[in-house]
């Protein structure tokens, strides 16, 4: 990864730009930053803004922490991000 275009969230508007292993970047909106799990691990949760440009029902979620577990984990974690977003639109 090239140092002028690591990744890092902007302070204005909570976007994160991800250099792929190709060399490409991709823009994402940072839905939520949480904890879950029973060892409360801390994840990002971003959807690319060329899908939200797209206004499409399904996009794509991409989850991040430091290590990436098992489809249990992301089970775990997908239904914390549930929750949370479902706390919001109330």
């Amino acid at each position: 990864m090239s140092e002028s275009t690591e990744n890092y969230i902007e302070e204005d508007n909570p976007i994160l730009h991800l250099e792929l292993e190709d060399g490409r970047i991709m823009d994402c909106a940072v839905i939520a930053i949480f904890e879950a799990g029973s060892d409360q691990q801390t994840y990002i949760a971003l959807i690319p803004i060329e899908d939200l440009e797209k206004d499409e029902e399904e996009t794509a979620l991409l989850l991040y922490r430091y290590v990436i577990s098992p489809d249990e984990e992301y089970q775990v974690v997908t239904s914390t991000l549930d929750e949370i977003l479902e706390e919001e639109t109330l």
